[in-house]
């Protein structure tokens, strides 16, 4: 199959249907293998604060679940991926390198211990450093869910509903805000 013709949403569907089709595989031939332990049940996109906690107990739980995560291989071998290069939206300002783990994206849960994605900023010498995370959801035409009062944006052309936390770097736009101007695309 080309995907090269394919939309990025598109691309990412080929991903999902392609990781679906593997995890099947693997699971007829493991019938007889031990299970993993599952993960507590995680928390539905439709909840617009966490009950028992705040923002500062968010950001905590963000940056404990995702510190090793500023070595790249532990997100890799985590099952991330490249979803787009360092990106800077015209007079918006920079968003970053962000990585995305498909399986979690496709729960269609919030989880402040489990973040769809992560944001990178890439140096000059190409190094990345983590700088946010950030929880998408597929926007399958429902309202936009929230997450401690901040309202999820929508993103058509990866067909989701997404909300960043910039929880490794400061933000003067807001912890919430689409971009961070004190990201950049490998120029410092």
């Amino acid at each position: 199959m080309n995907t090269a013709a394919l939309s990025p949403l598109g691309r990412l569907l080929t991903a999902v249907a392609t990781a679906a089709a593997v995890t099947a595989v693997f699971a007829a031939c493991a019938a007889d293998a031990p299970l993993a332990p599952s993960r507590a049940p995680a928390r539905r996109a439709s909840l617009t604060t966490l009950p028992g906690t705040n923002t500062d107990g968010a950001i905590a739980t963000l940056q404990r679940v995702t510190a090793r995560y500023h070595n790249l291989q532990a997100a890799l071998d985590d099952g991330f991926v490249l979803l787009h290069p360092c990106e800077a939206r015209g007079d918006e300002g920079p968003v970053g390198t962000v990585y995305v783990n498909l399986v979690r994206l496709m729960d269609g849960v919030v989880d402040p211990e489990s973040p769809d994605a992560l944001i990178y900023e890439p140096s000059r010498n190409g190094t990345l450093h983590l700088v946010g995370v950030e929880f998408a959801v597929p926007n399958a035409g429902q309202t936009p869910p929230t997450f401690l009062g901040a309202t999820f944006q929508s993103e058509p052309e990866f067909g989701v509903y997404a909300l960043h936390a910039w929880v490794w770097r400061t933000n003067p736009e807001g912890l919430f805000a689409e971009t961070n101007p004190r990201v950049s695309c490998g120029e410092a």
